[in-house]
């Protein structure tokens, strides 16, 4: 392992929207999106994944990237990049080579192209239901959270496989995907929409909510 502040050195440089771009381009890092779930789902640097800083954050890195040499590029909340790059380190990911100066903002105001991810509440998500209760409907908690409780018509997919939860899905069809509050869920369409399944639509709040609804 390197030293902390040498980690720090190399990955605590600012880069312009045009600089990040080429560095995405000609590295071949990885991009990480350490936003809150809804933030990143408004809008996010395309192919990023998404794995939220103030959730899980180190176990989550190390059960998603298996690489621990991996190059990655961040994009966080403006003032939270040391921050990152020593959460990452720690863990033993000592390849952050930049992040992206301003966070998303800038992005989004140099006219980049954008990507989002559809998002619906768990009543919007009820109504559906009503209308069609053949809807493909993922959760993505563990398998012992599902079998604990969970939508009688919902297939458990969980994060923590999600190689083998992903060879179940058929990029042609739309899905619905939950986990308990909506930050695994965030990492597990933000993985596989950058592998080219583009119906996943998140459940906001996810079993949560879906069950405070009583519908």
């Amino acid at each position: 392992y390197d030293s902390i502040d040498d980690v720090i050195k190399r990955g605590d440089h600012a880069l312009s929207p045009d600089a990040f771009e080429v560095a995405a381009n000609e590295t071949g890092a990885l991009i990480l999106d350490t936003r809150d779930a809804q933030s990143f789902a408004k809008g996010f640097v395309p192919n990023s994944i998404n794995i939220g800083v103030d959730g899980s954050f180190a176990p989550w890195v190390g059960a998603m990237i298996p690489d621990i040499k991996q190059q990655i590029l961040i994009v966080t909340e403006p003032g939270r990049e040391e921050e990152v790059i020593t959460r990452l380190a720690r863990v033993g990911y000592d390849f952050t080579i930049g992040f992206l100066e301003g966070g998303f903002a800038s992005w989004q105001s140099s006219g980049k192209e954008v990507d989002h991810i559809d998002s619906i509440s768990a009543d919007e998500l009820a109504t559906l239901f009503a209308a069609n209760n053949s809807l493909n409907i993922l959760d993505v908690r563990k398998a012992s959270e599902f079998g604990s409780e969970h939508i009688k018509e919902a297939e458990n997919a969980p994060l923590d496989f999600i190689n083998e939860s992903m060879a179940g899905i058929d990029k042609n069809q739309t899905y619905y995907v939950h986990c308990a509050g909506g930050y695994r869920s965030m990492i597990f369409i933000s993985i596989l929409k950058a592998r080219g399944f583009d119906k996943l639509i998140d459940v906001k709040g996810g079993f949560k909510d879906i069950k405070a609804t009583n519908k």
